[in-house]
């Protein structure tokens, strides 16, 4: 009867967890919004698509697991369900503890919780191959994300994208940047035949 007292409790925290990590989904990218766009993505859309780009750097770098990078990925901004997302100004004047976050919110889920605050560490601290990968992803993602609101009539989205330029490290992320730069991001469909769909 303990034990399943005990799963009954696990079971409470994940599905917690579950819904606070759907919170994402409410919170906009704040960095967008400082250069004028009026209704950013929000983190849980860029989560996706940084894993996405993480998984496809990760092929490119010839790295042994590129799910775990892309799933990493996934995990790296879950702090922001509690504290929000903060533009580089607001990072300067406010301090906190993102690492404490994750620790209390993945507080009770055992060894899930672990493997998600090793990976969210793995990330922000960029100590191994798939953290670097994963960091260039979150930036490639930004960037091209910021790309598309300047072609979209947010000229001022510009500056975003430059700035995480500097940052990446592996070259797999930097060739696909300057890749991204030099083509519009409208043009994705026009190799498809609509008529033959």
């Amino acid at each position: 009867m303990a034990f399943f007292g005990l799963f009954v409790l696990q079971n409470d925290i994940i599905v917690r967890f579950i819904h606070e990590l759907g919170h994402l989904k409410k919170i906009e990218n704040e960095g967008l919004r400082i250069h004028g766009v009026l209704q950013p993505e929000s983190v849980a859309e860029h989560n996706l698509r940084a894993a996405q780009i993480a998984f496809i750097i990760a092929e490119l770098e010839g790295h042994p697991d590129p799910a775990k990078v892309a799933t990493m990925m996934v995990f790296h901004e879950i702090a922001e369900s509690r504290i929000g997302d903060l533009h580089l100004m607001a990072r300067k004047y406010s301090k906190f503890d993102e690492e404490r976050v994750v620790k209390d919110q993945v507080a009770g889920l055992g060894e899930i919780g672990q493997d998600i605050l090793g990976m969210w560490q793995e990330v922000e601290r960029t100590h191994t191959l798939a953290g670097v990968i994963a960091k260039d992803a979150d930036y490639l993602e930004h960037a091209v994300t910021a790309k598309e609101f300047v072609e979209t009539g947010f000229p001022t989205a510009e500056a975003y994208f430059y700035n995480v330029e500097r940052a990446m490290k592996t070259e797999s992320a930097k060739k696909l940047f300057k890749a991204f730069m030099q083509r519009s991001s409208h043009e994705w469909h026009k190799p498809l035949d609509i008529r033959k769909l």
